[in-house]
């Protein structure tokens, strides 16, 4: 019953006045429930603690708008399929970019429960800079190479492409899962690929960063490095701490590829341990 909004459960009667919550309250629930209605609110709530039916934070519902998404995910799963049973001549990587700042990001930290005294995301006597990266992360060894610059664009998006064939030098084919980023479509982009006919762009759908794994990636990164930091003023240690984080994947991480879901139970991750 809780899964539906209570104007699916809650007579017609109930909810003409239109003032029905679009969630569930405490009173919605006693009036949908007609056994609970001698219960008071507080005696409602332990009903609910009892068989475990607590406040959660609801997920936003994945969606893409990709008239192609389901043709797309299939050509992707098979990909990965394809590099999981031919690991010593096909590699599959995925790719993206991600910008930061010298300024630290807000995040919750532990601190002092001091009335009136919040912790202080520290920007004093620092100019706000932007960084960014771009990197490809191997789906089945968790490997991380990349690149970071002031500007990414598709220089170095053609630098990235250049570095993956040397590292892979052994590959007779080379799948990279990435969006739809105007750049990476860019005429010159696509004349540099043409001369490097080793790699093959895998399109993922627009709008669907849950299939691009290095997202995950940045969002580790962001949560040791860049939330609530203390080098704002200390622009070339900062970057140093990022690089630092990402090096520390350079030969591969079991770890890494748990975080990211390309081991466990995930969509990519059964699609690897099924082939």
């Amino acid at each position: 019953m809780l899964h539906q909004g209570p104007e699916a459960v809650l007579s017609q009667e109930e909810t003409a006045t239109g003032l029905v919550s679009s969630r569930w309250k405490l009173s919605l629930i006693q009036a949908a429930v007609p056994w609970l209605e001698r219960y008071t609110l507080s005696g409602i709530w332990r009903v609910l603690q009892r068989y475990d039916l607590k406040l959660r934070t609801a997920s936003v519902q994945q969606y893409s708008p990709d008239p192609d998404y389901e043709p797309k995910v299939a050509y992707l799963l098979d990909c990965l399929q394809e590099s999981a049973q031919n690991p010593e001549t096909i590699v599959f990587l995925f790719m993206d970019e991600m910008g930061y700042y010298c300024w630290p990001e807000v995040s919750q930290i532990w601190a002092e429960a001091t009335p009136g005294d919040a912790p202080q995301a520290d920007r004093q006597q620092a100019k706000q800079q932007q960084w960014r990266l771009i990197g490809a992360l191997n789906a089945l060894t968790g490997q991380v190479d990349y690149l970071d610059n002031y500007i990414v664009g598709r220089a170095k998006v053609i630098e990235l492409y250049q570095l993956i064939v040397e590292r892979y030098a052994w590959a007779s084919r080379i799948y990279i899962g990435q969006d739809n980023w105007s750049i990476h479509k860019h005429p010159e982009v696509m004349d540099a690929l043409a001369t490097l006919p080793v790699i093959e762009p895998v399109w993922l759908p627009t709008y669907a960063p849950w299939l691009n794994p290095i997202e995950k990636l940045w969002r580790w990164l962001r949560q040791d490095v860049l939330k609530m930091h203390r080098l704002a003023a200390q622009w070339s240690l900062l970057r140093q701490r990022v690089n630092s984080f990402l090096d520390q994947f350079s030969d591969g991480s079991s770890e890494l590829l748990r975080y990211v879901g390309l081991a466990g139970d995930g969509k990519l991750a059964t699609a690897i341990q099924n082939a």
